[in-house]
């Protein structure tokens, strides 16, 4: 007796199931045919530019670019920052060696006034660190060259 009442069970339980699956799939047809009707319907009303399904569409991929954007900001502004660190320990270090090169041989010390490449690349680090600080709303001097990048990513990120 006990296992012909737990098969009689088992029927109830999967028609029971069946149900609720033929209910899904009813929905999602009914879903489908709605969303085939919306896209004619705004086809034919809207211009393409002012379709609000295409317009949810481009939102949803401008805000996907904007955060794989973020990103590679993030990215560039340790590159530049790699950069420049690399370019300031080479051209402080030929520096030095030429300073060295010039004492030993008694020619007069070049001020750093006399040495165009170095006066541009100080020239180039003081303005970047204004634009940094200007785009960031931020006067306070900035003493770890490692704060312009976030300094430079939160203007960015904000303005945007």
């Amino acid at each position: 007796m006990a296992p012909d009442h737990h098969r009689h069970h088992q029927v109830h339980h999967h028609a029971s199931a069946d149900q609720l699956v033929n209910l899904f799939r009813k929905s999602d047809h009914d879903l489908t045919v709605i969303h085939h009707r919306l896209e004619r319907e705004f086809r034919q009303i809207y211009p393409d530019d002012a379709n609000p399904l295409k317009l949810v569409s481009r939102i949803k991929k401008v805000l996907d670019d904007v955060s794989s954007l973020k990103d590679q900001c993030q990215e560039l502004l340790v590159a530049k920052q790699d950069l420049i660190d690399q370019a300031r320990t080479t051209l402080v270090g030929n520096r030095s060696l030429i300073r060295k090169m010039q004492a030993s041989v008694s020619i007069p010390l070049t001020s750093d006034s006399e040495d165009p490449a170095y006066a541009n690349f100080n020239q180039i680090i003081d303005e970047w660190t204004k634009q940094v600080q200007s785009a960031s709303g931020s006067e306070q001097h900035v003493a770890d060259t490692k704060d312009l990048n976030k300094l430079l990513f939160s203007a960015i990120v904000q303005s945007s």
